[in-house]
C-alpha cells in the first residue's frame, strides 16, 4: 500500500478538551456571530470586510495585524464589521509549496501535523482571546472542521473545493457563514449549486459517523475572477458581472442573496495592489444600484503589515510567504476609504 501512517493523531474532542475556549470568550464570540449573521439575513446594513494574510504563517506577525485591526475596528464600527483572516491551510495547484500552519507550525521545518494541530487552535483562540474578533479560516479538509468549529465565525470554500460533495454537505451543518468561492472556470452554475446544496439538509458519511445536517441558510457566494483555457485571468466584479449573478440568484429560489467580493486571485491577476482600485469600484457598483447595495455584502481583501510577498525563509517579519498582499499602511488607508463611502 502507498501510504505510511506515521501517527495516530487525536480526535477534535480530545484536542477541545486540552484546549478548551472559555466560556467568557465563547460568549463573546457567539454575540460577534449574531452580528455577522445579521448582515448575511439583512437586518444589518453594515458592510463586510474579510481582511487579513493569504496565509497565517507565524503567530507573533499575525497577532500583532490582529491588534493593530482591532484598533481600526473600534473607529469605524458604525458602518464596518471586520473579521481577520486566520487561514491556517492553504490549497497548492501542483501539491508544491507551504500548505500552511495545520502542516508546518514552522514554514522552515518539516511537516508536523499534531504540532499543527495545537497550533492553529491556539492561534484562533489568542486571536478572540486579544481582540474579540471571530476569525475567518477555509475549510479546505471537512474532516479537520471539528478541530476548530468553536473558534471560527466566518468559512471559506476555494476555488478548487467548491466542486466537491463533501465540502457541499459539510457546509451544511455549519452554524455560520460559508462563502462559496466560484471555480476557477467561472462557472457561476457551479457556485450557485454548492451554495443550494449548503442550504439543504443532508444525511451523509462523517468523520466515520452517518450524520444528518439541518442545512445553512448563511451560504452565500463569493466572486474571485476566473481563468480561461489560456491560462489568461478574467475578472468578475464589474457592475455587469454583480448583477448578472443577482439575476441567476433569483431564479435558483436560494435563501438570503449575499455576494462577497475577492478583490484578490484572478481579480486582480494577483497585482496585490490593484484591490485597492477592485473595491472601489465595488462600492461604486453598490451606490449606482439599491439592488446591488443590498447584495453585495463585502469585501476580501488580503493584507499584513508588509507589502508583497517573500519565499520561505526570507526573513522579513510580517510579510506573506504566500500570495503578495497589501501592507498595512495602504491597508488602513483602505479601510477608512471605505468607511467614508458608505452613506
Amino acid at each position: 500500500m502507498g501510504f505510511n501512517f506515521i501517527h495516530k493523531l487525536p480526535s477534535p474532542e480530545e484536542i477541545k478538551e486540552q484546549f478548551p475556549l472559555p466560556a467568557e470568550y465563547l460568549a463573546q464570540k457567539e454575540q460577534r456571530d449574531k452580528e455577522i449573521a445579521k448582515i448575511f439575513t439583512g437586518e444589518s446594513d453594515k458592510f463586510l470586510l474579510i481582511i487579513g494574510p493569504c496565509s497565517a504563517d507565524r503567530e507573533d506577525s499575525v497577532c500583532e495585524y490582529v491588534n493593530r485591526l482591532a484598533k481600526v475596528q473600534d473607529k469605524v464600527e458604525d458602518k464596518l464589521l471586520l473579521i481577520p483572516r486566520v487561514y491556517t491551510n492553504k490549497p497548492r495547484t501542483t501539491g508544491e509549496g507551504y500548505k500552511g500552519m495545520l502542516h508546518q507550525p514552522d514554514p522552515s521545518k518539516r511537516p508536523n501535523m499534531y504540532e499543527g494541530l495545537l497550533a492553529i487552535r491556539s492561534l484562533h483562540m489568542r486571536v478572540i482571546r486579544e481582540t474579540g474578533f471571530g476569525t475567518a479560516d477555509e475549510m479546505l479538509y471537512p474532516e479537520n472542521l471539528s478541530y476548530l468549529s468553536d473558534v471560527i465565525s466566518y468559512i471559506a470554500i476555494g476555488a478548487r473545493s467548491v466542486e466537491n460533495q463533501q465540502h457541499r454537505l459539510v457546509s451544511s451543518g455549519i452554524d455560520v457563514p460559508v462563502g462559496m468561492k466560484n471555480p476557477t472556470s467561472g462557472d457561476l452554475s457551479v457556485m450557485l449549486n454548492s451554495v443550494f446544496a449548503a442550504q439543504h439538509s443532508h444525511d451523509f458519511l462523517y468523520r466515520s459517523y452517518e450524520v444528518q445536517t439541518s442545512g445553512n441558510p448563511l451560504t452565500h457566494t463569493i466572486l474571485r475572477g476566473a481563468v480561461n483555457k489560456h491560462g489568461q485571468c478574467i475578472p468578475n466584479y464589474h457592475y455587469e458581472d454583480l448583477k448578472l449573478l443577482l439575476e441567476l440568484y433569483a431564479q435558483k429560489n436560494l435563501q438570503n442573496p449575499a455576494c462577497v467580493v475577492d478583490c484578490n486571485h484572478s481579480n486582480s491577476n494577483k497585482q496585490y495592489m490593484e484591490q485597492i482600485r477592485i473595491a472601489k469600484e465595488v462600492l461604486h457598483s453598490r451606490r449606482h444600484s439599491q439592488d446591488i447595495n443590498r447584495f453585495v455584502k463585502g469585501l476580501m481583501i488580503e493584507s499584513y503589515l508588509v507589502p508583497g510577498s517573500q519565499k520561505v525563509g526570507g526573513g522579513c517579519y510580517g510579510q506573506s510567504i504566500t500570495d503578495p498582499c497589501l501592507g498595512w499602511d495602504d491597508t488602513e488607508r483602505l479601510i477608512y476609504e471605505i468607511a467614508d463611502s458608505i452613506l
